[in-house]
Parts: C-alpha cells; structure tokens; sequence
C-alpha cells in the first residue's frame, strides 16, 4: 500500500507537571480574592470592546462577505444602491460612474445630497460624518425618508469606508459645496465649505479600496462595474446612468468602452432581449410587466421566456440590490407560473397530463428576470444575497398568477404550445429517472434506504467514483460539493465492523457493510467480479484526525479481506483532506496535518502579517466549496492508491492480522516494538 507518513498523523506530545507545581497552582488559586486573574490569566482585562468601525476592519468578512474579488466588488454596489435609492425616490435623475487610474472609483448623483448640518445627537459631528463614521446610521430607516430602498442594515457605506485607504465625499447642498476626507474610516479632515455652486447637486464618493484589507494585487475589474453599472439602469427605466473608465484600464476587457451611457425605458423587458438575443424561443412573445402601486407594501416588475435550446436562468432583484440566491420573491414567480399553467391545463382538458409538472420542469428553460421594491426587505446575511422576507412572495405569486393567467387566454395557440413544452420536460424527466433506476439498479432502491447512497448518473462504472463518508454531515456536505455526473456518496455511520476479528454471522448481518456491498455491486469473496463493478474508483474519505485514520483502517481492512482483486485491479484510494486552513488577508491555502501547517508558515505566509488558523473538525464542518476545492475536484485534489505489492503480500497479511485481529496480545506487542518510533516522531512534532 502505498502511503503518506502524514497521512495518519503521529502522537501528541506527553503533557508533564511535578506535582510540586501543581500543588503551588493550587494554593494560589485558593488565596487569589475573587475577581483577580488566576493561572489563565482570563480577566476583564482581556475583554476586547472594539469601537467605531474597528469592528469592520478586524472581521470585514461580517459586512462584504470576505476580502476577495467579489466582496471588493460589492464596495461598488454598496455606493451605488445609496444613489439608486435616490432616483427611485424621485429626486435623482443621473449616476455617474468613473473608474480611474491608480485604482480610485467614484460614483456621483443628482440628488438631494447628504445632509451636512449637526447631527442631534452628536452636535459636534455633521450628519455626513456620521453617516460615514457609524455603523447602523443612515436615512432608510424610516419610510418617510425612503419609500423603499437598497438596504437597511445602515451599514453600507460606512463599510465601504471602513475598508478604503482614502474616500473624499462632496456634497452640493444649498448651492454650496462641501467636502470632508477620511482615511480607513478614520476623518481625515472637517467638513469644509468649498465655495458656492450654482448647477450642481448631490454626492460624489470617490474612494480607493485598502490593500491591507484586498491584497496589493487586487483591483477594480472594468467589465465587471461595466455590467453592474448597466443592470442598475435597466432595474430604473427613469434613471440614466454614465459610464467612463480610463483607457490604460480597458486592456483585455473586450465590449468594455471608455465611455458609455445607459437608459433603458422598458426596463427588465429590454434587459431579458438583450441577454437572450439569438436565441430560439418556444413563444414567439415574451411574458412582461410592470405593476406599481404608490404608498403600498411593494411593486415589481418582471420579464419571462422559455428558450426551446437553452437551460433556464434566474435573476433577480430586491429594492434594486442583486439576490444571486434567490429567495421568497422568485419562489412566488416559480409558484405562480405552475399554477397559472394548471389553470390553463384544466380549461383546456389537460389537467391529467399536467399533475406531473413541478416548478423544476416549467423553469428547466425558462429565462426570467425578476425586480422587486418592498419596504423594510429581510436579507439572509450582511450581502444580501438573499431574501427572506415572507410577504414578498405573496405579493408575487398574487399579482403575476393573474396577470399570466389573462396572458394565457389572450393567446390561447401560445399558450397550449408553452403547456405542451413544459408537459414534454416533465415526461423526459421522468423517463429519464426510469432508464437510470433499470439501467444501474441503484443500491438506494435495494436496501430501501432513500437518500443512503447519492448515485451518479453516468451508465457505466468507466470515470464513476464512490466516495465512502463517515456520518449524514459529512454525507451532506459531500453530496452538495460532488459532480452529480460522475460522483456517488455513500454515507455510512460511525465506525464500521472490523472485519478481521468478526465472525462470519455478524459480518452477514451487518447493516453498514451489507449497504457498501450492494453499492458495490461486484460481490464478496470467491464470487466478486471486476466487470460488476459500479465504479471505476472506490475514494475512502474520512476526517483527517486519528479517528478518520481508524475508520479508514477499518474500510482497507475490510476490502484486503473481502474484495482483494479489487485493491489488484487498482480501483481502492485514500482522499486527503486537509485538517487546516489558513489565511492572510486575500490568501488563503490548506494544511493537510501539524507538518503541512509549519510548512507553509514558514514559506508561503513569511513575514506578511498575522494569519489566521483554522481547524477542522470533520468534513461535515466544511463547507461544500471547501470540500470540493480540496478533497473531490479531480483537477486540484491529492489521493493516495491502495497498493499491495506482490512480494510484500506476505508481509501485508501479517500486518493486518496482527493489528485488525482478535488477539490483542499481538497488538501490543507490535506497539513495544514501535515505541521508539512514536517517541521520535512526538519529539518532532
């Protein structure tokens, strides 16, 4: 076999106190009066209370998301949505947007400005100041301010400025200019009076992003502000937005111009044709509308279309703000399309062949763009990623089932030519569940376990992998980081049977071992065979601590003494999954164990700053993306093949008999003749 002297990890270092000290440690305690430190040195003292935007700084991940490439981007959004919230209120009509040389950003509106004037509670402090300065300040809380608007967590800009090197704000108020400098959320300067204007109104924020926070290497990317500055125009058909960027920056980012203006009147309708031009539909019209009720809880807006070539995309928005997630909003578009199909199926004596039909089916092609302005939105996380707010989609069910369902008789011809679309999805999906369940037989059905075993979907065993998870969590998060085409997962619980000392009865009656042979497919024994064999690899991947090595003891075990050609036909592999990771500022890497870790400190992360260090603890700690970066992408993971040489067989049963078998005199005696070893590798550690 071959190994990975870190694979399993070696032994911890012996912890050793005199007991003289421990009886002084003790003494002291008892004497030390209440409320000063003991041994831990654990006290008030040690209670950090982080201030102002300091809070920002340390842990910017809370606010942004992270410090990648896209929570920079999303300094931009933050900018930008303060000055959507004033054209969709009615009191801008153009945003400026500028990308400069040197990595500067600025966003600029005609609105009615930030306010400058002492703030009531902090009279020493302008309104501005303290908008910029304080988490959870702004004028969205209250809906006298703002019908609807992009956030209410008060904190966007205030990060935004939290996270800049330098970020200069001008306010044309009153005919008067003002303009005040900060730096890493810190004023830099007053306010100052600037001199009198007389065509000119709102706020500029013009800001250059902290390479203590992004990295040195990080920067704007020209196509990707190019594309978000245009989707806000088309979420407003009444706001005009201006885009320019410094041609020095345009270097390899193609359709970008230097200069460029957006209006869309037609708003989300105009967006949809654009991004699914050339492309053949299954009606000839697109479904789209708009409804807007003044001082009610919310309007929306929205574009539709089935695509007869094309997989369907999502997306949508809230108050202006992107939802990549989705949410309540697009569940009630989803909702509201079956039900409104049903409706039609029923009118026109179909409602048999459309019981079938799931929201899955009637969006498998469907392109749809989705705007919403609600007020006092919910969001799940600081970035808005998705929204949560119930009555959000109540009100899109309600108002789109209607309006699609008078859209429906309208055009009776399309509508039955739509119906019998999605009909024909929901039966080839079907089919196609059929054909897979005759074809592979899949274990799930067999041992009547649904959701055990997360088959694949390739027919045959050539560039299938099974991958053998300890525990539901790590099964979850394995099942969510797989390629569903060419990845199974099959979870089993704890640890297994050690095979070696078990009897042939209790092996027989085995719950966890019956699963993984009926996985398998190939037979135990005298009757395996290799051409049964669901999968080309069989991928061991347990947690990498002493237990996770245990269990993978127990699985080789099981497979050196039941399926052995198996292991000879090179089908039997370790994972290595990492066991740290660690990260400083935008770079992060994974530490397979103790020696991996030291290793990159002393390389990779030398002398840049302070880097974070985190444990895992099992797999189904780690989240989906992690998992699959590290431990299942073929492209960037690391797995070790079982191998049993020829000349070594003896040797290798020898091996397990002594450490997996029923004597445990032979266990211990293999321990005394390695002792030396574990001490010296416990002195290495």
């Amino acid at each position: 076999m071959t190994d990975n002297d870190d694979l399993f990890g070696g032994s911890a270092p012996a912890k050793r106190a005199a007991a003289s000290g421990r009886a002084a440690s003790a003494r002291a305690a008892r004497s030390a009066p209440q409320g000063t430190p003991g041994e831990s040195g654990y006290d008030a003292s040690t209670i950090e209370v982080l201030e102002g935007l300091e809070p920002v700084r340390r842990r910017p991940g809370m606010y942004i998301g992270g410090t990648d490439e896209k929570a920079l981007h999303h300094l931009f959004a933050e900018v930008i949505d303060n000055s959507m919230d004033e054209a969709v209120a009615g009191h801008a009509s153009f945003i400026e947007v500028e990308l400069e040389e040197g990595g500067w950003l600025s966003v600029t509106d005609n609105g009615r400005g930030i306010p400058v004037d002492p703030h009531p509670k902090f009279p020493k402090k302008s309104a501005l100041e303290v908008i910029m300065t304080t988490l959870h300040a702004g004028g969205k809380f209250d809906s006298k301010v703002y019908e609807t608007s992009g956030g209410l967590h008060g904190v966007g800009v205030s990060v935004v400025n939290a996270l800049s090197e330098t970020l200069e704000v001008e306010v044309a108020r009153g005919q008067t200019l003002y303009r005040q400098v900060f730096s890493r959320g810190i004023p830099k300067t007053k306010l100052e009076t600037v001199g009198r204007v007389l065509n000119r109104r709102g706020t500029k924020v013009r800001f250059k992003p902290d390479a203590q926070i992004f990295g040195k290497d990080a920067h704007f990317l020209p196509r990707r502000l190019f594309k978000m500055a245009r989707s806000k125009a088309y979420l407003f058909g009444g706001v005009e937005i201006r885009w320019k960027c410094a041609p020095s920056l345009l270097e390899g980012a193609d359709n970008v111009p230097a200069e460029a203006t957006f209006k869309f009147p037609n708003g989300l309708k105009d967006y949809l044709l654009h991004d699914i031009e050339g492309k053949e539909l299954v009606t000839d019209q697109l479904f789209s509308g708009k409804i807007t009720k003044p001082g009610s809880h919310g309007s929306l807006e929205w574009a539709v279309a089935w695509m007869s070539q094309e997989d369907g995309f999502s997306i949508s928005y809230c108050n202006t703000v992107p939802t990549p997630e989705g949410g309540t909003h697009e569940n009630g578009l989803r909702i509201a399309l079956l039900r409104a199909l049903r409706d039609h199926a029923e009118r026109v004596g179909q409602q048999k062949r459309m019981a079938a039909v799931t929201t899955d089916d009637v969006m498998a092609t469907c392109a749809s763009m989705l705007s919403v302005f609600i007020r006092e939105p919910e969001f799940q996380g600081q970035t808005k990623d998705k929204l949560a707010t119930v009555e959000a989609g109540r009100i899109v069910e309600s108002a789109i089932r209607d309006t699609f369902d008078h859209w429906l008789a309208a055009s009776p011809q399309q509508a039955n030519k739509l119906l019998d679309w999605v009909i024909d999805r929901a039966e080839e999906r079907l089919r196609r569940r059929q054909e897979k369940e005759v074809a592979r037989k899949t274990a799930t059905r067999k041992l009547r376990l649904p959701g055990k075993l997360a088959d694949c979907t390739n027919a045959g065993a050539k560039g299938s992998e099974l991958f053998i998870v300890e525990g539901d969590s790590a099964g979850g998060s394995a099942k969510q980081a797989r390629d569903r085409a060419t990845q199974a997962v099959l979870p089993l619980r704890g640890k297994i049977l050690n095979v070696a000392s078990a009897g042939r009865d209790k092996l027989h009656q085995n719950q966890q071992i019956s699963d993984l042979v009926q996985a398998l497919g190939c037979g135990t024994g005298s009757h395996y065979k290799d051409a049964d064999l669901r999968y080309e690899k069989v991928v061991i991947m347990t947690d990498a601590d002493v237990d996770g090595a245990h269990i993978a003891s127990l699985l080789i075990t099981f497979f050196y003494r039941q399926m052995p050609r198996l292991i000879d036909g090179g089908h039997l592999y370790l994972a290595v999954p990492p066991l740290y990771r660690l990260t400083q500022g935008t770079k992060s890497a994974y530490a397979r164990d103790d020696a991996d870790r030291d290793r990159l400190l002393k390389t990779v992360f030398k002398g840049n700053g302070k880097v974070e260090i985190g444990r895992f603890k099992g797999l189904g700690e780690m989240l989906p993306a992690q998992l699959k970066e590290t431990t299942m992408d073929p492209r960037k993971r690391l797995l070790l093949k079982v191998v049993v040489e020829a000349e070594a067989r003896p040797e290798t049963g020898d091996a397990v008999e002594r450490l997996m078998g029923n004597k445990p005199e032979a266990r211990f005696t293999f321990i005394q003749e390695r002792a030396a070893f574990a001490d010296e590798a416990a002195l290495d550690i």
